[in-house]
């Protein structure tokens, strides 16, 4: 479990991989609890305020997902059935069920999966910004994909070439860097493998599994995930409801952090977990 000296929040090693995380208790024992789950290229710093919030009636938890801020990589690459794993057996380790969850981006396919099929940790759900939805691929995309495809498998076999590894593997970087989004540029091979298993996972089929009631808040200016994606998500999961933050990003819910605050400890705070 996670261990504490002098303030300092050491990770705790949960199926196989260590997970920075933390947990601040309510003094009242009975107080609601809810998890905080960052997205993808981030850490649970991006939920301070938020937690600063919410700590003054209920216990919060957040954490560093693997790859992420002080957790560890995971032993092998992981898609979001691994994750939410991971998740789950935390929950479970410091008897935090049922537990609401506030997440963003990458953090919204974790709580996605662990909505649909473990419906017993769940209070009620807030998704912002939230992936799970593959876009359509145009012709021009496939087109695209198909290339990089061929190029890299190609610089992949010259790799092994005596004299020729060196250059290959400079050509390499070069493809990824043309054809790749930053975040996946920026990554290790270890990494890499595991956002493209993330980022190929369809979760539209888990949404109608939903029980939770579900918040979804969404900035109507997000080119991440834009908010035809919110408005697919509201009409696929049961008990789910829509607020629109006008000219917010992808990021709306730190660009209008108070106002995001607010609603949030509201819809949590309307009856038990």
């Amino acid at each position: 479990m996670l261990n504490r000296k002098g303030g300092v929040d050491l990770p705790a090693i949960i199926n196989g991989c260590p997970l920075h995380y933390t947990v601040r208790r309510h003094a009242d024992t009975g107080a609601q609890c809810v998890l905080l789950l960052h997205g993808w290229g981030c850490d649970s710093a991006v939920f301070a305020p938020l937690e600063g919030v919410l700590r003054d009636g209920m216990t919060v938890a957040s954490l560093d997902f693997p790859g992420h801020g002080h957790s560890d990589e995971p032993p092998e690459p992981w898609g979001v059935a691994e994750y939410a794993a991971q998740v789950r057996a935390m929950l479970l380790l410091e008897k935090l069920t049922p537990v609401h969850i506030v997440a963003h981006s990458f953090g919204a396919r974790v709580a996605l999966m662990l909505a649909a099929r473990h419906p017993e940790l769940m209070g009620k759900l807030v998704i912002t910004g939230g992936a799970g939805i593959k876009k359509p691929q145009t012709e021009e995309g496939k087109r695209r994909t198909e290339r990089y495809k061929r190029y890299s498998a190609l610089l992949a076999k010259l790799r092994a070439v005596p004299l020729l590894g060196t250059l290959a593997e400079t050509l390499l970087a070069r493809l990824r860097k043309r054809y790749g989004s930053p975040d996946y540029v920026k990554l290790n091979e270890n990494m890499r493998q595991t956002f493209v298993k993330v980022i190929s996972e369809d979760l539209s089929p888990l949404l109608p599994a939903i029980s939770a009631p579900t918040l979804l808040i969404w900035g109507d200016a997000d080119t991440e995930t834009p908010l035809w994606m919110a408005q697919a998500m509201e009409k696929a999961i049961p008990d789910a409801g829509l607020v629109v933050f006008e000219g917010g990003s992808h990021f709306a819910f730190v660009e209008q952090g108070r106002r995001f605050a607010v609603i949030v400890k509201k819809f949590l705070g309307e009856g038990n977990a």
